[in-house]
């Protein structure tokens, strides 16, 4: 049983992430970056958990065989080991050996069709392997040709990395690909961690009594996905939230286009969980550090933090506003 996601404390913009990726793929998944044990894991497991089942054809699969009726949505943990094969599949060798039959053995891209594919430290992936994963995330199709094989497949996942910028960095060209970035950090409050504690251990202890006390949590949380996705179609961005996203890009020095898409893509979602059907500079600010902290080129004339730059800027520009 996976902890309950909407019992989980503090951590306010990695929940909000996941969520907006939940309502909208296209946002195009999510890197969690901080510290050790601060729930990193838990929140994506517990998200995937919470989501309603799925047709089985719109699922993963393992063996590419058909299946009826509703499975769970699919959460697929890839270890850093894995080879290519593994990854985006290939020969059966089995078949091929035994009974002279080329056949596909699909591998996790396949399997986390339909749900989430979760790399942990994926700063210590290497790099032509995160740039596959991501190339499949954005086109939602697997391709393989090999062996005397080709297989295409749908492979529609949400992408969610996690590491520790203490044990290496992410490639800034991988890094950009991912739609939002988020921070977090060990809580400091003591009543937070205090709290913590206690839903932590009471969940070891009982986890089907703890899921029963957040059971009615758990259900509104669920309820505002499936409007969020119901209502994300008919969201409409206006020129003015378009160009005060594009103001603050470039205000940033954020690099290319990918920003100003993923900050009207995000405020949308953000819109839709909202129960607007306009988005405005306040969706666009809210989103604003999770879709430019990790697009921002470094300042040797200003060393403070992506964070505060973009907070910075946001400041700026309702100054400008406010004196026009």
């Amino acid at each position: 049983m996976s902890f309950p996601f909407s019992a989980i404390v503090g951590q306010d913009e990695m929940k909000r992430a996941l969520l907006i990726a939940a309502v909208d793929a296209s946002v195009g998944g999510v890197m969690v970056f901080g510290d050790r044990g601060t729930g990193k894991s838990t929140a994506v497991r517990a998200l995937a958990a919470l989501l309603p089942p799925v047709a089985a054809a719109d699922a993963g699969y393992q063996d590419g065989s058909p299946r009826k009726g509703n499975v769970a949505v699919p959460f697929v943990d890839l270890p850093l080991g894995a080879t290519e094969d593994r990854v985006v599949g290939a020969l059966d060798l089995e078949r091929a050996l035994g009974a002279g039959v080329k056949a596909f053995e699909p591998g996790l891209l396949a399997r986390a069709h339909g749900g989430f594919l979760y790399i942990d430290e994926v700063n210590l992936l290497e790099d032509h392997i995160v740039d596959l994963l991501l190339d499949v995330a954005a086109s939602g199709e697997n391709v393989v040709e090999r062996e005397g094989l080709s297989v295409r497949h749908p492979a529609r996942f949400v992408l969610v990395g996690s590491g520790n910028p203490e044990e290496g960095e992410l490639r800034p060209q991988l890094l950009d690909r991912f739609g939002l970035s988020v921070e977090v950090r060990t809580p400091q409050a003591l009543k937070q961690r205090v709290e913590i504690l206690k839903r932590c251990d009471a969940f070891e202890r009982a986890p089907d009594a703890f899921a029963e006390t957040w059971r009615r949590a758990q259900r509104k949380t669920l309820k505002q996905i499936a409007r969020g996705r119901a209502a994300l179609a008919a969201v409409t961005v206006p020129d003015s939230a378009l160009t005060f996203a594009a103001r603050l890009c470039m205000a940033v020095g954020a690099d290319g286009l990918r920003g100003e898409l993923t900050l009207m893509r995000s405020a949308r979602a953000l819109a839709a969980l909202d129960g607007a059907t306009v988005v405005t500079a306040d969706h666009i600010a809210t989103v604003a550090p999770m879709a430019l902290r990790h697009r921002l080129r470094r300042n040797v004339l200003d060393e403070t933090g992506s964070t505060a730059r973009i907070e910075r800027a946001l400041d700026d520009l309702a100054l400008e506003d406010a004196a026009a």
